[in-house]
């Protein structure tokens, strides 16, 4: 999986309309969360958030969970979860973004 894969996959979901057909759900979005920080930062090493702080605390355990990941894995882990969503929508839009997805190399 290319990095310019990735960042198509990452302007595809930022720019997802809120009430279009093509929703990820919250565990999805951890998911795309997790291995966008991986692909970028690296591992995480910050601190956990406090006890109140619900979804920085979600968000932090995601991350920690890919510990180790190489940047590549993390880029293919990504694009593939956005690819398999779109596939499953299969409409004319998601289609679309598919191709954008493949032409990006």
């Amino acid at each position: 999986m290319s990095k310019a894969q990735f960042e198509k996959a990452v302007e595809i979901i930022g720019n997802l309309p809120k009430e279009g057909k093509i929703k990820p759900t919250t565990d999805d979005q951890l998911y795309f969360y997790k291995y966008f920080k991986q692909a970028n930062v690296g591992d995480n090493t910050t601190s956990r958030p406090g006890m109140m702080d619900f979804a920085g605390k979600a968000k932090w355990d995601a991350w920690t969970s890919v510990k180790g990941v190489s940047k590549e894995e993390a880029y293919k882990k990504y694009v593939d979860k956005l690819l398999e969503i779109l596939k499953n929508v299969d409409d004319e839009e998601s289609r679309n973004y598919i191709k954008q997805i493949e032409e990006a190399a």
